[in-house]
């Protein structure tokens, strides 16, 4: 579908999305566009107004589709009318009379610290380079809160274990230092050897993580192994990269650290998003209240 392509080529382009932004536009737009051909085989793009759209919508929530996926989907409706009114392709924005339903608001869930302590301490990495990547893999997620399209990327001019920090080319290009403690700087030089060992001297821009053969590793193998480990070790219900993300958020909260320090770790463009992790401190707060208080 032409229009759908010109506004990911755009996405790809000039605002500079992350991989999973687009797949998920594509996803999302094409699946309406399925649904306009089903219900409404005759009807061009220009000629979709607010009903058709709701109709759409209440289609999705029969299928029960959670509000939270159909509100990414009006989203992304949005962000393709916005882009071909200003092209000139559109005259009306039927979006404009289009609302999202309501969502409740889901609790990022995390690791307890016991359990992360646990991870780390209980011999669960084999002794060779595959155990050691995995280890800096989660070590590294642990110690920065980084995306896993943050982590995949990683070259060795990204590192100074001189200062303990590592440079990050987040969303929208965006680029950012975080630190990580000595802990993590024993694992990465540890990591770092066996490399050397299996590749020989790497070059600046020589990807950090890789497989046996030395190739990048893909997104679903960073998946797997993250998986393969928080299995071990929890039995929380998403045992993924975010989830890490979300834990070191929690786990800084937790410590005394304030949501601006955190925001500006986690790369996020505004403060709204970072709020989410006073929830669960307050909730944590309210568990030992419950617990420890003779008339809770």
């Amino acid at each position: 579908m032409p229009l759908i392509t010109a506004f990911l080529h755009f996405l790809q382009i000039e605002k500079r999305a992350s991989e999973h932004t687009v797949v998920s536009y594509r996803n999302d737009l094409e699946q309406f566009w399925s649904y306009l051909q089903r219900a409404f085989p005759d009807l061009e793009w220009k000629e979709v107004d607010a009903v058709v759209i709701r109709t759409w919508i209440v289609t999705l929530m029969e299928e029960k589709i959670t509000p939270r996926s159909i509100n990414r989907k009006i989203s992304a409706l949005k962000s393709f009318y916005k882009y071909h009114i200003k092209m000139g392709v559109f005259e009306t924005n039927p979006m404009l009379q289009v609302h999202a339903p309501k969502a409740g608001q889901r609790l990022p869930q995390f690791i307890e610290e016991p359990d992360m302590d646990r991870l780390f301490s209980a011999g669960l990495f084999e002794d060779n380079f595959e155990g050691w990547r995995d280890r800096t893999v989660l070590e590294l997620f642990y110690a920065t809160g980084m995306r896993l399209s943050e982590l995949r990327m990683l070259t060795f001019s990204d590192f100074d274990l001189f200062n303990n920090h590592v440079k990050v080319l987040g969303k929208r290009n965006k680029e950012r230092i975080i630190p990580f403690g000595h802990t993590f700087q024993n694992i990465l030089k540890k990591y770092f050897e066996l490399y050397h060992e299996n590749f020989g001297t790497p070059v600046q821009n020589n990807f950090v993580f890789v497989n046996v053969k030395g190739r990048l590793l893909a997104p679903k193998n960073i998946y797997t192994i993250v998986r393969k480990y928080l299995d071990m070790i929890t039995t929380i219900e998403k045992r993924s990269p975010h989830i890490i993300r979300h834990t070191y958020a929690t786990h800084l909260l937790n410590r005394g650290a304030d949501l601006n320090t955190i925001k500006e770790l986690l790369g996020h463009s505004s403060l709204a998003a970072t709020q989410v992790y006073t929830h669960n401190s307050i909730e944590k707060l309210k568990t030992i209240y419950q617990q420890a208080h003779p008339r809770a």
